[in-house]
């Protein structure tokens, strides 16, 4: 099974779009109708916070393993909050496809979330605790609408 399968099997609402024909290894990964990337590589993590950054947007970084039993059971809520909560950016990293890259946020436990803001951590949730997640977001939502300038 690659990595494309396992990750399906971890989240079924995952759709594959390649960005370019001639590079395999490159695919921006969406969740149906959200707003959900699957990050396979450093690079791509960099060009998502770059992203995030210009548009103005709050990254939600869901570190999880595909053996892992609560990863999979949040799975399906995490892919529904990325549709509801299109305002902010929604990312996922598998630990064992990016292991050096996981150590470096000091990840003790699947799933972690983490909320950014231009890159930086602003809160952080272990464990597949969906009211706690939905509390989480909610609040970064409402905070991060609050404080984007309305048009006049």
């Amino acid at each position: 099974m690659g990595i494309s399968d396992t990750v399906r099997s971890l989240f079924p609402c995952i759709k594959s779009h390649s960005t370019s024909d001639s590079d395999d290894s490159t695919h921006n990964v969406k969740f149906a109708g959200g707003n959900v990337s699957l990050i396979t590589t450093k690079e791509s993590w960099d060009q998502k916070l770059a992203e995030a950054k210009k548009e103005g947007k709050i990254v939600i970084a869901n570190f999880s393993a595909s053996w892992c039993g609560p990863c999979r059971m949040i799975s399906p809520f995490y892919c529904e909050l990325s549709e509801k909560y299109l305002s902010l950016m929604f990312l996922t990293v598998d630990v064992d496809e990016l292991t050096e890259f996981s150590s470096s946020w000091d990840i003790k436990a699947t799933p972690t979330f983490f909320f950014l803001k231009d890159g930086e951590q602003i809160d952080k949730l272990v464990g597949a605790n969906k009211p706690e997640l939905q509390k989480k977001i909610t609040t970064v939502s409402d905070t991060h609408v609050a404080c984007v300038p309305q048009p006049q």
